[in-house]
């Protein structure tokens, strides 16, 4: 590798930190003795954790970190004076061999800033892809960022080579956007995604009456949200959020807290630090709705329509709603158990399975794995009645949740749970 491409692969890697939305692939592409590499069910994510707790290396990259665009929220935007880069698509091939090569990395992630027009700039993406995967007989995990605006066929011809592929929605209402990007609309990003989604449903019926038919991005696709940027609520988000949960292809959506990196611009917010915790709590309300069968207008409500900083959004909801509690352990459905703050979803399957031969009581709960502490208040059980609480209403039951969980931290450090899911 040159100096002259060293210096570039470092300007445009720099550029590409802010994207959050490089993902596990969880799609299996296996060496068949010809080529070079595999990847496995977890590979591609950029230094992260699989399934199997093994860090993941991802070549995190731009094409180029020129853009016709001039975002307000984006570093590389048009007017920004700052070291700009441009690497060739054999260059880009070389330096992803080389490294996966060297034990480096193991796969790829790929995005660019816009130039000349999308489908100028989506062709070298689709051609960087095709090269690795059909002149190199590159076999590793392969993410590519689809370019808003593309036409349809070129979409299409890089969902051939790729694992996965996204588009940034970046700013959840078009009002918003409009009016910090005022060259992009939501027509450009959805589309898009529908040829995605259009591509992996085709793909999915040749399968079934053709025995050979090339894979279209078997891991699906993926989309991130800038939170804090724009006057957009949490339910924007999350209303957003769950339309785009609804397409069969849409694996996961990522939220990333603003980062004044163009602190210039009038319409932007003045941040002194990216809001952290809200972007923690959007996660949180994000892994309730794929897993804890909530919605999104059950979360963030027309009257709340921000996730509460100081607690979780199901420890938020349950106080929300006193109305719903207590719930009776030994009799509730599945679907309620689940809602109740300290009872995890394999905590709540174990439940269901084990009352079948005995009559629960908090001891039992415990080994199970709930979390007593939280979930005493919004519950009974055996010898756990409501008589055995002192105070159940939401104002006590906050104040007392709220100072265990502040007792002995920092004001400044944001503390996870690693419990039993989320909780």
């Amino acid at each position: 590798m040159t100096e002259a491409t060293l210096e570039k692969l470092k300007i445009l890697a720099a550029a590409a930190k802010y994207d959050v939305s490089c993902s596990s692939s969880g799609t299996v592409r296996r060496n068949d003795g010809k080529g070079v590499g595999n990847t496995v069910g977890g590979i591609g994510i950029c230094h992260s954790f699989a399934a199997d707790g093994r860090c993941i290396a991802l070549l995190k990259v731009m094409l180029t970190n020129y853009c016709k665009y001039d975002c307000a929220y984006c570093i590389n935007r048009r007017s920004n004076d700052i070291p700009r880069a441009t690497l060739s698509v054999s260059e880009v091939v070389d330096i992803t061999m080389e490294f996966y090569r060297r034990n480096y990395i193991e796969g790829l992630f790929l995005s660019s800033g816009v130039v000349r027009n999308p489908d100028y700039t989506m062709e070298r993406l689709a051609r960087i892809a095709k090269d690795l995967r059909e002149v190199h007989r590159f076999n590793g995990y392969i993410h590519l960022k689809s370019i808003p605006g593309a036409s349809r066929e070129l979409v299409i011809l890089a969902g051939r080579y790729a694992d996965r592929m996204s588009v940034n929605v970046e700013i959840p209402r078009e009002e918003s956007l409009k009016y910090l990007a005022p060259e992009k609309d939501h027509k450009s990003i959805y589309e898009p995604m529908g040829y995605i989604r259009q591509g992996a449903l085709q793909c999915q019926e040749d399968r079934k009456t053709m025995r050979h038919v090339p894979r279209f991005v078997p891991a699906g696709q993926s989309t991130q949200m800038i939170v804090g940027a724009s006057a957009d609520t949490d339910r924007d988000i999350l209303l957003t959020s769950s339309a785009l949960y609804g397409m069969p292809t849409m694996r996961r959506v990522y939220y990333s807290g603003y980062v004044a990196v163009n602190s210039y611009d009038s319409r932007l917010p003045a941040l002194k630090q990216p809001p952290l915790v809200r972007e923690n709590r959007l996660y949180q309300a994000d892994w309730l709705m794929r897993f804890y069968k909530f919605r999104a207008d059950e979360i963030a409500d027309e009257s709340n329509p921000n996730l509460d900083l100081e607690v979780d959004p199901k420890l938020g909801w349950a106080l929300r709603h006193p109305e719903a509690f207590p719930v009776d352990i030994n009799r509730a459905p599945y679907e309620m158990i689940l809602r109740v703050p300290g009872i995890g979803v394999r905590s709540a399957a174990l439940i269901i399975n084990a009352r079948r031969f005995r009559h629960l009581c908090s001891s039992h709960l415990s080994k199970i794995g709930v979390a007593m502490k939280r979930a005493k208040y919004f519950i009974t059980c055996g010898e756990l009645t409501t008589a055995s609480i002192a105070d159940s209403s939401p104002e006590y039951v906050r104040s007392i949740l709220v100072a265990k969980k502040h007792k002995g931290e920092s004001p400044l450090q944001l503390s996870f749970d690693f419990g039993d899911g989320q909780s």
